[in-house]
Formats: structure tokens, sequence, C-alpha cells
């Protein structure tokens, strides 16, 4: 293991990371979203007839196309930096992270490889049931391909189903069903995917309403505003509900993360949650004595209750997880940081005695390092953090990234239910106010899923592995101007590429659905 490196080399490989996650994110969200959108509009082709419904759906394949390319260009560069910038990570837990990462490359690709090329040239090739089995199977291989890189990225945040090998220094898995079917990983799924949903549904409704604004094809925009909308909003409220279930799976396995989101530095009973607040800029660390916020509005234990489905339960702070001493809902009590440190630094140790043991062939020696390492293997990670409060993730950065996902939210749910009241009582197309409203909330998407990874992963630092493995010791060890180089080469690859795709989406946009009314 690594146990010292250049920290400018680990703020590259993190920079360059988050921002090739960053690009592609922009893309798979729309092709999730778009993918039921177009097989809902296909299904009402097969089930009507009507040749309106195939133009429809043609229209909105080709933008799934082309967001599809793009997307599928990003995700590969980003896999393929945990072996060039994270080999000591992929070393350390490869038997386990590349499993799901393998079986999304080799069913979800194949499966969308096979059935995309007859969705988009086999209209006239193949029966109508084949062609809409086809695009459905396409929107569901993007979707599997989506749940097995959750699947590997839930278990960063709550590793299971595992045991360290100290013959190989490794973790191997044990348990493929408790790592691809844990409750972390089935919430992450549909929080995921339903976000992409609301995405696509934004995105339709605020295309529709641009043809509206343009005053042209106003037939295939009214039906694609409607269509979008219902989806959007049905997305919207689910995501709500997943939502909370992901809050409630954070305050489970996660609490640093949970008091980090909610700026919550003393704990306690009946705790309430920030509805309205503004940090304190001058507070730095969670001993420093200045108060944590400038202002704030709670709603009274609401915290509690989203935490334990119970508003008098107890939920602990950073500086009670920092400090330790509280009673964990097992009855023992709670480890403070320097605690788990020391006993981090105790495993470590006792590997290296393990190994020293075995080469000897003092197997007794061997045995009683073992043990040790087992007892204390939880706490592995807190070894190589040299400073408690390297244990704190970005509190202004989780804390206001939560309100915009959280705030975003709410206004999807109004947004889609007054576009839907307006196009079913009104006359939509006459309101120019709605359509400049619904074509500036598309960016506002993107904002919200962006906003929503932040949390996920800032929230979790300074872990690559919770508890297992920091960032400081994940990395691959190269010189920083190699990563430097390569990040800005990436920056200008990934802004060429979208400027590229968004440049051919408007054009196809302009262009309009063939064959229907201009």
């Amino acid at each position: 293991m690594i146990e010292s490196i250049d920290t400018s080399l680990i703020d590259w490989s993190r920079a360059q990371f988050a921002m090739t996650a960053m690009y592609h994110w922009i893309f798979v969200p729309l092709t999730l979203g778009l993918a039921v959108v177009m097989g809902i509009m296909e299904t009402l082709y097969y089930k009507t007839g009507n040749e309106f419904w195939k133009r429809t759906a043609q229209f909105w394949m080709k933008l799934f196309g082309i967001n599809f390319a793009i997307g599928v260009a990003t995700g590969l560069i980003l896999e393929f930096e945990f072996g060039t910038n994270w080999s000591n990570y992929s070393w350390f837990v490869g038997d386990i992270f590349g499993a799901p990462l393998a079986i999304e490359g080799i069913l979800a690709f194949f499966m969308e490889a096979t059935f995309i090329a007859v969705m988009f040239f086999g209209w006239e090739k193949v029966s109508k049931r084949f062609h809409l089995a086809s695009t459905w199977l396409t929107g569901l291989g993007a979707t599997i391909s989506a749940w097995w890189i959750l699947v590997a990225n839930a278990w960063m945040q709550h590793p299971v189903g595992m045991e360290f090998n100290p013959e190989t220094s490794r973790n191997e898995m044990v348990d493929f069903w408790a790592v691809a079917t844990s409750p972390v990983a089935v919430n992450k799924f549909f929080h995921t995917v339903l976000s992409g949903w609301v995405l696509g549904g934004v995105f339709v409704v605020g295309v529709g309403c641009w043809y509206l604004l343009k005053k042209r094809n106003r037939e295939f925009a009214l039906a694609s505003i409607k269509i979008g909308a219902i989806f959007g909003l049905v997305a919207s409220l689910l995501s709500a509900w997943t939502g909370d279930g992901s809050g409630y799976q954070i305050a489970q396995t996660q609490p640093m993360k949970l008091a980090a989101v909610e700026g919550l530095y003393e704990g306690g009973n009946n705790v309430g949650l920030v509805a309205i607040g503004a940090l304190n800029p001058e507070k730095k660390t969670y001993n420093d004595g200045k108060e944590p916020f400038l202002f704030r509005i709670e709603i009274p234990s609401f915290l509690s209750f989203l935490a334990e489905r119970d508003a008098n339960a107890y939920v602990p702070g950073i500086t009670n997880i920092i400090e330790g001493g509280y009673q964990l809902k097992d009855g023992s009590t709670a480890l403070s940081a320097q605690e788990k440190i020391d006993r981090g630094k105790t495993a470590i140790g006792a590997l290296k005695a393990f190994k020293a043991a075995k080469k000897a062939g003092n197997e007794k020696e061997a045995e009683v390092a073992h043990s040790v390492l087992k007892e204390n293997m939880p706490y592995f990670g807190y070894g190589y953090i040299k400073d408690v409060n390297e244990l704190v993730p970005n509190v202004p950065l989780n804390f206001y990234a939560f309100r915009v996902m959280v705030i975003l939210g709410g206004y999807f749910i109004l947004f889609f239910i007054v576009v839907l009241f307006l196009a079913y009582k009104k006359d939509l197309s006459k309101m120019r106010w709605i359509h400049w409203i619904a074509i500036l909330t598309i960016p506002l998407g993107y904002i919200a899923g962006q906003a929503g990874w932040v949390v996920a992963e800032c929230g979790r630092q300074p872990w690559a592995i919770r508890d297992l493995l920091p960032t400081t010791v994940a990395i691959s060890k190269l010189d920083v101007s190699s990563v430097q180089i390569t990040f800005f080469i990436f920056l200008l690859l990934f802004t060429v590429m979208l400027i590229a795709g968004i440049g051919i989406m408007l054009r196809a946009i302009k262009k309009g659905p063939e064959g229907l009314n201009k």
C-alpha cells in the first residue's frame, strides 16, 4: 500500500476523475429518460397504427442516438481511469469492483448493440412487434448498464459481501448477491434512474414548448408535452420517495455524510432539518469554537424522523462522530476517530507481521497476527489517516449541493403539474411565458443531477471505499505533470464532444420530426 504521496497528485487525480464523471453524467440521464419516452411513443404507434406516433417516436429516437453515442465514449474513458489513475484501488478491490463492471460490459453493451441497430434501421425490415420489442430492449439495456455501474458505486459507499485475504493483501468477494442486491445499491439505482427520467420529461416538455414558441409542429409539440409531463411528474414523485429512502440509507451507513449534508456538528435527540440556512464561512474545523450557521430555520425533529423513522431518535453530528462516546443502536459505544485510527494502525501492523511470519515459516505467529488483523480490519483504512479533520467532508459543498437538488426536485413536481393543467385545461400553445419557463428548465434538470452526484461522491470523502481505503492511498504513483496534461487533454476533448453533441441535437430539433406538419 502507498503510505505517503504528493498531495498535488491526489488533488489532480481526483479533479480528473470528477471532471470525467461530470461530463459523462451530462449524457447518461437523458439517455435513460428518452429511452422510456421513445418506447411510449412507439407503443402508441403499435396500438393505434397511426403514422403520427411513428414519426414522433423516430424524432425522439434520433435525439436518443446522438446522446447515447457520446455517453458511451465518455463512459469508456471513465472506466479506464480506474486502471490508470487509481491502480492501487483496482488492485486492492479489483476482484469485487471489477465483477459488476464486467457484467455491465458483457450483458448490457451487447444487449444495447444488438437491439439499437434493429431500432434505428429495422423499421421496414422487421415486424412492428419485433421492432417495438427492440426499442424497449434498447432502453432496458441502457438501464441494466446503469444498474451494474451503480452496484459498483454503492459498494464503494457501503462495502459488503467480501473478506480480506492477508495472503494476497486483497479484498475478495464471498457473496455476489450481497454486493448486487444491497439495500444501498437498490435504492441508489432507483433514485438515479428516476432522476434521469425526470430530466427526460423536462427535456421533452422544453423541446415541445420551443416548437410552440416558434409556432410550428403544434400537434407534435402538444402530444409530446403531454406525454413528457405525465412521465416527468410520475418520475418526480417517485424520485422524491426514493430520495427519502436514500437519506435513510445514508443515516444507517454513512452518518458523517448525513452530518455534513445538514451542517450538523452537535447532534442529539429530536434533531431538526435545516429548511433554510446559511453556513458560517469562518468555521473551518469541527472544534474551532465557531458557530456553524449565520442563520437557519429548521423543521423541528424532522431530521431524526428521516434518519431513523423516529422523531425522538438520536442523530450524531460531526463532533459526536469524531469524539465518539455515544450509544449505537446495537448497544455498544461509538469509538472516537482517534481510536479508529489507532485500531487501523494496529490492523496495518498486524498485516505486516502476518506477512513476515509467513515468510519466515512461523505459522503460530502468523495465526496470532491474522487474529489481530481480523479483529481490527473494519478500521483498516483509518490507519492511513494522519489527522481526524481529514474525516470531515467539505461541509459547505455538501450542504448547498443537497439543497439545490431538493429545491429543484420540488420545483419539477410543481412545474409538471402546471404544464399538465395548462395543456389539458387551457390553450398551452398561446402561453409564451410557460414556453420560456419550460425551455429554461432544461438546464435545471442537469444541475439537479450533478448536485446529487456531488453529494454522493464528495460526501463520502476522504474514502475511496468507506472505512477501508482513503483516496490518499488509492491512487496510482504517477508524475503529477502526466495527470495535469491528461486532465487538460480530456477537458478539451470532452468540451469539444459536448459542443458537437449539443450542435447536432440542436440541428435535429431545428429540422423537426420528418413527415409531420410544419
